[in-house]
């Protein structure tokens, strides 16, 4: 591992037809979107473990089973449950509890196919070179990447999650609380029917 004291957190929705991928579900039906939502994370999984970066772990919206995640190889050493009434204080919270045993954590999404192990590795580097906390813009106005060397919960307070306003509110907080942060390249993800195409030309699956 090149950053052995440091976390790769995945957040991750339990695939559940009707229930994921939502936005899609117009473009290729509920079991459509479904069937590309587990793609998607079985590939970031998959990508991400491959570069042995750092321990990975598999954080979940919900604690009931799914036989997909005994799936994934390389197998989930175990699995944690998001806690919190919305994406920022779940994400706190697991940067809460993630860095009371290393040093580092970066959260990512499922949803993004050109995240890669360099990137990930230029958002570790940056926590160890002195940032607080480091983004990974996305195209749509969100981010696909957060990470942290200390817990700064106020980063993720008053956004309006979902939005195309997450980016600019975030570096807003950013700024409020005088943290120093570095920011990455921008990504996509694939949240929309436009961003189809986009991936159907990458050709992963």
């Amino acid at each position: 591992m090149k950053f052995p004291n440091a976390r790769i957190v995945q957040f991750a929705k339990r695939p559940q037809v009707g229930h994921v991928k939502t936005r899609l579900i117009p473009a290729i039906g509920a079991q459509g979107a479904c069937d590309l939502h587990q793609k998607l994370l079985r590939h970031c999984w998959q990508t991400l473990n491959s570069v042995q970066l750092a321990a990975m772990e598999l954080w979940l919206d919900s604690a009931e089973f799914s036989p997909f995640f005994d799936t994934l190889n390389p197998a989930v050493a175990s699995i944690e449950i998001q806690q919190g009434a919305n994406l920022g204080e779940r994400m706190s919270n697991a940067v809460e509890q993630v860095l009371q045993r290393s040093d580092a954590v970066v959260i990512i999404g499922s949803d993004c196919p050109v995240l890669d192990g360099e990137y990930v590795d230029a958002a570790l580097q940056s926590l160890y070179d002195g940032a607080d906390v480091v983004l990974g813009p996305a195209s749509d106005g969100g981010y696909v990447l957060i990470g942290m060397s200390r817990h700064l919960p106020q980063v993720f307070d008053d956004i309006d999650w979902g939005s195309d306003q997450v980016l600019k509110q975030t570096r807003t907080c950013l700024k409020a609380c005088g943290s120093q942060w570095h920011e990455l390249a921008q990504l996509w993800d694939v949240d929309r029917p436009e961003d189809l195409d986009r991936l159907n030309r990458l050709a992963l699956f």
